[in-house]
């Protein structure tokens, strides 16, 4: 029996395991994950996977285990979750009434929506679609949704999930009359971003209403390797964090689904299903995946802004402009009354992988609208080296230095943003990106050694 792995998050009771994973051959995995929890917590559906069981082309469950090396040099690109689930003629969703919770970007590597192709496929029952933060077609903004509705190219029910989770959640699930839940969302690799959030709180009520839940899984933008920034702590969930979890997560979101159910569901565990990608690995970015790129929201237009996104939305917490109304948000950050003198600050800080080069815009809305802003541009020149969480406490801390006018948000957002009130005391306090980050060190590896028991790719 191995030890539970809930003690190192601070939390009590057994972990349930790890989940099922759909295989290169289309079949589900029964066997336990090498260093996964053992019997005692409620097994998922499909089971847990077993060590020394063959390794799988979309990554061997648990342990962070190789999956197919030769998967992305065979086939020549990534196949998502939806792929691999519609090869194997949808067998996961038979006899099964389906609801699927998405956005614009979940779509096939010829860049169909998977609601389209499930609709006008016979072997599936697709009963209900579900809208996440800025709605199913993607057009509301941020802290916003589209509502329910119907959509017009189905005639398929539309609900909105957000701001619903528990058992009103449940009961959505219920009156839509669906039997499994399918999540298929691109994330972007960052704790703050509302729909891994989304996959939890539909993972929890479908546990009250009695349905499964079936992750399809995409790319880690920003790649799988680099864990970074401070751990949330419980006082301080929200909706942009809800459980303790790195800033920068590393994890896919089949990975986190299996995490979610392991480490914080444990008391009900849901039925869950995960259909890992093939040809996918841990140093990938996106580019490097062939497959196509749609924004996940309004304000990440590109990769890019994917990869800057995990520190420069820090400044959501603050006065400055996160670069939102322009076109390069979260890659450019600043206020009216910022010169030079910022860059220059964050350049001598020498951060690794990143240059910040002075600029000026005009945000068309958001904070600043309208007026003449000066700030800074991120010009990231090594990716594999780049850290954007350190390299927004950088910048905050250069900001405050730099500009007389910089401050907090009144409601401390910024403490919801890093998950405590430790980076904003540290930066008032005078503290060096060094400290700050030396500060956050030890939560980080305690949940580097959680973490590491659900990873499905090398």
């Amino acid at each position: 029996m191995t030890v539970s792995r809930r003690g190192v998050l601070g939390l009590a009771g057994a972990i349930g395991s790890a989940g099922g994973v759909l295989g290169a051959a289309g079949q589900l995995s029964s066997a336990r994950a090498a260093g996964a929890p053992e019997a005692g917590g409620a097994a998922e559906a499909g089971g847990a996977a077993e060590a020394g069981g063959a390794a799988e082309a979309g990554g061997a469950a648990g342990g962070g285990a190789a999956g197919s090396a030769g998967a992305t040099a065979a086939a020549g690109r990534v196949r998502t979750g939806f792929e691999r689930l519609a090869a194997d003629g949808y067998a996961a969703l038979a006899g099964q009434k389906v609801g699927v919770v998405t956005n614009p970007t979940g779509i096939t590597a010829d860049a169909r929506h998977l609601v389209d192709v499930l609709h006008a496929d016979e072997r599936v029952d697709l009963v209900a679609v579900f809208g996440p933060e800025h709605g199913f077609r993607g057009t509301a903004q941020a802290g916003g949704s589209e509502g329910a509705s119907r959509d017009p190219a189905t005639g398929l029910a539309v609900y909105d999930t957000y701001g619903k989770s528990g058992q009103g959640l449940a009961d959505v699930f219920t009156a839509a009359g669906i039997d499994t839940v399918v999540f298929d969302i691109q994330d972007v690799g960052a704790r703050f971003y509302t729909y891994i959030w989304t996959l939890y709180d539909c993972m929890r009520a479908a546990a009250l209403a009695g349905k499964t839940v079936v992750v399809l899984d995409r790319p880690n933008p920003v790649g799988g390797r680099r864990v970074a920034g401070p751990v949330l702590e419980r006082p301080y969930a929200s909706f942009v964090g809800r459980e303790p979890i790195a800033l920068a997560h590393g994890m896919t979101v089949a990975e986190l689904a299996r995490l979610f159910n392991g480490e914080f569901l444990a008391d009900r565990p849901v039925g869950l299903r995960t259909v890992a990608m093939s040809g996918w690995r841990r140093g990938s970015f996106f580019g490097e995946t062939g497959l196509p790129w749609v924004p996940p929201s309004p304000n990440v237009p590109t990769p890019d802004t994917a990869l800057a996104y995990a520190g420069t939305c820090l400044f959501e917490g603050t006065n400055l402009s996160e670069g939102r109304g322009t076109t390069t948000p979260f890659e450019v950050v600043g206020a009216e009354g910022i010169d030079r003198r910022w860059a220059e600050a964050a350049n001598a800080l020498e951060l690794p992988g990143v240059w910040f080069r002075e600029t000026y815009f005009t945000p068309t809305f958001s904070k600043h609208v309208g007026k003449a802003c000066g700030g800074v541009r991120l010009i990231v020149h090594d990716r594999a080296a780049f850290d954007p969480v350190r390299a927004g406490v950088g910048l905050l801390i250069t900001a405050r230095r730099a500009w007389s006018g910089f401050g907090w948000r009144a409601d401390h957002w910024i403490d919801r943003l890093t998950g405590s009130d430790r980076v904003r005391t540290l930066v008032d306090a005078g503290a060096d990106v060094d400290e700050v980050a030396g500060d956050w060190a030890a939560g980080l590896a305690r949940f580097e050694a959680v973490r590491e028991g659900y990873l499905l790719y090398p």
